[in-house]
């Protein structure tokens, strides 16, 4: 099991830095305040071992010529340390706040890998740059423009997702999927590696080679306080989530679809403070690990064996540099 940690929202390379002296696998970066491939390139910098991960960057919010070109140059700097996770987002952020088309979420992102890896193997391998589908299209590609082979080759792409549909399809054309954190046991043994497992299955492959990133919500601390606060966050992370249409089929799997629809309401209402309300005890077990520090590890595995080929857990509280050490190697060890 390779453990790896999340990123602070930061342009530092620091947390990189100090992820490596840690003895963590890799270290991601989200895009939410920065830009993850400007982060990934400071840190490849800073660090010799660390794998460096996108999670998420946002597919449909570039072209995948420009995206192509970037990942390219970041395998190349950090030594072939990239890994490649890509995420659709929602449609209100694709047009609202990116001012992209959002046309059919599943074929866009269908293609939009597809695309990426023509142009790779354009410069890899030299094949014609010839693809033409119903989103994008790309024919043109000029020795002036083409940078050409990788020596470390084209970097791993994983996809993120929760529904079937885009799991199938990470399965299909990707070479991992990244769990969403709001994703129950349940829903990952019944609904996501089944569908991964029929994606691969549709090119001929199966699940040995392809990598499955978990990111397991934790509730946990060293004191009552601790655990509380812990718990508190957890509980509106959980509500904030469980508020979006695309993630009802999560809740429904366990009954609870009416939760999606009250949370969704509230939101609309602005009430966000009060949603964490409407997560009792029995959905915050479901969705997270609630344990001491000393024993995460095996609920985190006794829960997700078998599953995850990686994990990074999902904190809403600070816990102290040596316990969570002492978590990594335990799960390492499991």
């Amino acid at each position: 099991m390779r453990v790896d940690v999340t990123a602070e929202q930061s342009l530092s390379p620091e947390s990189a830095v100090s992820a490596e002296k840690d003895g963590y696998d890799a270290i991601w970066f989200g895009e939410t305040g920065h830009d993850p491939f400007v982060s990934i390139a400071l840190a490849a910098q800073s660090t010799s071992r660390l794998q460096l991960g996108t999670g998420v960057a946002i597919a449909l919010a570039r072209s995948p010529m420009t995206l192509a070109m970037t990942a390219n140059d970041l395998q190349l700097v950090s030594e072939g340390r990239l890994l490649l996770g890509l995420g659709a987002q929602v449609k209100a952020h694709i047009t609202r706040r990116f001012s992209m088309p959002w046309v059919q979420p599943i074929g866009q992102m269908r293609e939009f890998v597809l695309a990426v890896q023509a142009i790779w193997r354009s410069w890899h391998d030299g094949e014609k740059l010839d693809f033409q589908g119903d989103y994008y299209s790309h024919t043109l590609m000029t020795p002036f423009f083409n940078p050409g082979p990788n020596p470390y080759g084209p970097p791993p792409v994983l996809l993120a997702g929760v529904g079937a549909k885009m799991t199938g399809l990470a399965g299909e054309v990707a070479d991992g999927f990244m769990c969403h954190g709001f994703a129950t046991e349940r829903y990952l043994r019944e609904v996501v590696v089944p569908n991964l497992r029929q994606g691969r299955g549709k090119v001929g492959r199966n699940l040995d080679d392809f990598e499955i990133s978990g990111l397991p919500f934790v509730v946990t601390g060293v004191t009552e306080e601790q655990m509380a606060a812990s718990a508190a966050g957890m509980r509106e992370q959980i509500a904030f989530y469980a508020a979006t249409p695309a993630y009802r089929p999560v809740l429904e799997l366990h009954g609870w679809g009416d939760l999606q629809t009250e949370l969704n309401a509230m939101t609309k209402a602005g009430r966000w403070k009060e949603m964490g309300g409407l997560i009792d005890d029995e959905v915050l077990d479901t969705f997270a690990v609630v344990a001491e520090p000393d024993e995460v590890a095996d609920a985190v595995l006794n829960r997700y064996q078998g599953v995850f080929t990686r994990m990074h857990l999902y904190l809403k509280n600070e816990i102290d540099r040596e316990v969570l050490i002492t978590i990594r190697e335990q799960l390492r060890a499991g």
